[in-house]
């Protein structure tokens, strides 16, 4: 009776210190497990910064290209310089806030292009361009180039608006006025705002912008 009891307290043990070790390899491979996983978050956010961090610096670039034209006669150049913390923040604000700043205009470019929908945009600056022109002449040749790039079907960044204001529109730019495209401008402005707008400021991007640390001296933009 001694002996079966020492044999079973044995094999007891035995089968305790297996449990435990398996445990422990349990705990260690879902350690393993969980780094891992935190390690390919770490990467998939690198990739996604870094992407936008290129798209930025391109509409950067081009926006500072674009008034380095405009302003040569005057010598005038700027940069546009990776806005603090505290600025970034405001455009959480109110849509007009980030649409007024040039630095959150090209972030917001850089998520729409992200998102497959920067005709939305474009569509709108064209159209603060096209309100700005005094030429008669300029103002109708305007006007035809923003009907076939955003507006006619199956233009080549076509945007969503409805039949019926299309329609108006074509109607309208035989005769050119700086009102030829409101209605359409408001539509595509109520869905960027209500739509992408809140999606921006949930964003990896612009969550970074607002840190104090910034992502790197490169996302200054130039």
């Amino acid at each position: 009776a001694g002996k079966q009891r020492r044999s079973v307290s044995v094999a007891m043990q035995s089968a305790l210190f297996l449990a435990v070790q398996h445990g422990g390899h349990m705990e260690r491979g879902g350690r393993r497990r969980s780094e891992a996983e935190e390690a390919e978050k770490g990467r998939m956010k690198r990739t996604i910064i870094k992407d936008w961090k290129t798209r930025l610096s391109y509409f950067l670039q081009n926006s500072s290209n674009s008034n380095k034209r405009k302003s040569k006669k005057a010598g005038k150049h700027r940069n546009y310089f990776r806005p603090s913390p505290e600025e970034a923040q405001l455009w959480s604000e109110a849509f007009d806030e980030l649409l007024a700043n040039k630095y959150g205009l090209a972030a917001f470019r850089a998520f729409l292009k992200s998102e497959f929908c920067e005709e939305n945009i474009e569509f709108w600056l064209a159209c603060e361009d096209f309100k700005k022109t005094k030429s008669p002449q300029k103002l109708t040749s305007k006007a035809k180039k923003i009907y076939n790039d955003f507006i006619e079907k199956e233009a080549p960044k076509e945007i969503n608006i409805d039949f019926q204001t299309k329609n108006m529109i074509a109607q309208n730019i035989q005769e050119a006025t700086h009102t030829c495209f409101s209605a359409a401008q408001k539509r595509v402005y109520s869905l960027m705002e209500n739509n992408s707008y809140p999606r921006f400021l949930e964003s990896e991007f612009y969550q970074e912008l607002c840190k104090k640390t910034p992502i790197t001296r490169a996302a200054q933009g130039t």
